[in-house]
């Protein structure tokens, strides 16, 4: 897997690109629970199916380092493509990774070619939780409020929520996938890592969905925490050209979680689309 580190203004973007050259380009955004390695069940799947494949950690997170600047996610995914010679890709996001990817879209419609959804956020969008989900996100501001933090806490509850599933046992996905998000997860909260301040879309994704020029195929998790499913089914509704796929037996983190079922619905998504590079 060739490696390189990206430098943009405030940051040096650690970043994974697999596959030919000459192949479609793919890039795929990851959880804010995660870092690049979250897709490497996924990956090899594409390249596989004749894409190349890039990933690249986002400030803070994995191998990428920045200094405590305000910064544009958008922005930052447009410098892995412009240093990587792409004119046109594919953003595959999960999570917060599938809301950068619709903002990106949005705002620079001339770079997206389709945006895949998975679980993925969608900026201005709310709906009201069942109790039992709203007393779960508070719990989790209680522990990310603490000081000083337990990252451990964080951590062991994020799993919980996310990889495990919205009131599902901890042995219902394999040790070994629950044992690598806590471990890329941890790695978030060590003394001086810095993130860096996002600079949002504005107006936000979910009053601009009309702009959307690309094909959206957005995927949820019937496990996930119930607005995720809303999101796909608002997406399917109100973007021009999207659908969406509730995916059994599955929580947050599909494509560690499901990575040929999650593949066969990309290459099937993509494969009507002329090729682009």
């Amino acid at each position: 897997m060739p490696t390189s580190t990206i430098p943009v203004a405030g940051a040096r973007l650690h970043v994974a690109d697999d596959g030919s050259p000459s192949d479609p380009p793919i890039v795929l955004l990851h959880a804010a629970i995660a870092d690049s390695r979250s897709w490497d069940a996924l990956a090899p799947r594409l390249t596989e199916a004749g894409y190349r494949v890039i990933r690249r950690d986002m400030r803070g997170f994995g191998q990428t380092e920045s200094d405590d600047v305000e910064f544009s996610h958008r922005a930052d995914i447009v410098a892995v493509l412009d240093a990587l010679g792409i004119e046109q890709a594919v953003l595959v996001g999960n999570s917060a990774g599938g809301q950068i990817a619709i903002d990106t879209a949005i705002e620079f419609p001339n770079r997206v070619v389709a945006v895949v959804g998975v679980a993925p956020g969608l900026g201005g969008f709310e709906v009201d939780i069942p109790p039992e989900e709203a007393a779960l996100f508070e719990e989790g501001e209680r522990l990310e409020a603490a000081d000083p933090l337990d990252a451990e806490a964080v951590v062991d509850f994020e799993v919980r929520l996310w990889v495990d599933g919205r009131g599902q046992p901890p042995d219902r996905v394999p040790a070994a996938i629950r044992e690598a998000v806590r471990e890329m997860d941890l790695v978030h909260y060590e003394p001086g890592r810095d993130r860096g301040r996002s600079i949002r879309l504005q107006p936000p994704a979910a009053a601009r969905l009309a702009e959307l020029r690309v094909p959206v195929l957005a995927v949820a998790g019937a496990l996930d925490v119930s607005d995720i499913a809303a999101t796909v089914q608002h997406l399917a509704a109100e973007a021009p050209d999207a659908r969406a796929v509730v995916l059994t037996g599955v929580a947050h983190m599909i494509g560690m979680e499901a990575p040929g079922r999650l593949a066969e619905l990309i290459v099937d998504f993509l494969a009507p689309l002329p090729r682009w590079r």
